[in-house]
């Protein structure tokens, strides 16, 4: 599944295509996403507005457009397990699962999904902090204003759940998912079987610095790409390439020698290394 690197890449890409570029027309293709898109209102939100911006909220792709009444409206896109946002010339041959298509003047985006758990929304700007999407989500990690050692620490108090549990809870910290998650955890030499509510505040502020610097490395890098991931210029990641201990299980610790382990929390793969990572 696409995490917050690969999201926060794709708006990158995207938004150089697509800022001051007026959506001439929408073709909803397969309504029938994770959650069915409802046609008419995406169309009344997208079609004869202008795109002012392009952002990400968690794992959410946001474009802000701009228009007469409401003023702004917002059309949301979560790629799911397999989706890609990608912008193409109007003329492209469609592609097998390209599902949703915004016309653009001679560009075109499309959202591509095979597996269809991915979702696309629209909704008033002003709509957008109640929305049901987003009204219990966590703070972004790269928002040093609210997520640091002290916030992390705050929210490990009393809890007894794993702290890789915790930290890809969205509720707590957004965007953490698992590749990162075992990858900060290795970085900050924190056992991801630790009790949450063991974790000292020295350590919480090692383990948001590990997110942090993971995260931005991860960006920097283009996202991983395992599978399918592609930005909006049809580009692979390349941060697969320096991975610590994620995907590598029985392969020696860069840093100690010891094979990396695997095992499972919450129904997903853990990677760590027993020697480096202290409970």
């Amino acid at each position: 599944m696409p995490e917050l690197p690969e999201v926060e890449t794709v708006c990158r890409t995207l938004r150089r295509h697509v800022l001051g570029q007026r959506i001439q027309a929408l073709e909803v293709v397969q309504p029938k996403l994770r959650w069915p898109v409802d046609v008419p209102s995406l169309q009344e939100a997208a079609c004869g507005r202008t795109v002012v911006a392009v952002r990400r909220r968690a794992k959410y792709i946001l474009m802000d457009l701009a228009g007469s009444n409401p003023p702004v409206t917002v059309v949301a896109v979560h790629l799911g397990m397999s989706g890609i946002l990608q912008v193409v010339p109007k003329g492209a041959p469609r592609r097998p699962h390209d599902h949703v298509v915004w016309t653009l003047g001679a560009k075109q985006i499309r959202y591509n999904d095979p597996r269809r758990f991915g979702s696309v929304h629209s909704f008033a700007a002003q709509n957008e902090a109640a929305h049901p999407l987003f009204a219990h989500l966590g703070p972004e990690p790269l928002d040093g204003s609210v997520f640091d050692g002290a916030y992390l620490y705050g929210q490990c108090r009393g809890k007894n759940r794993c702290i890789k549990q915790l930290i890809m809870d969205a509720r707590v910290v957004v965007g953490v998912g698992n590749i990162y998650a075992s990858e900060a955890l290795w970085r900050s030499g924190i056992s991801p079987r630790m009790s949450a509510r063991r974790l000292s505040r020295p350590r919480a502020a090692l383990l948001a610095q590990a997110i942090v610097a993971t995260l931005e490395e991860a960006i920097e890098q283009g996202g991983t790409t395992l599978r399918d991931f592609a930005d909006a210029n049809a580009q692979a990641g390349h941060f697969g390439q320096r991975l610590k201990v994620y995907d590598r299980a029985a392969e020696p610790c860069e840093v100690c020698e010891t094979l990396v382990r695997r095992i499972v929390q919450g129904a997903r793969s853990t990677y760590y290394c027993r020697v480096c990572q202290k409970a």
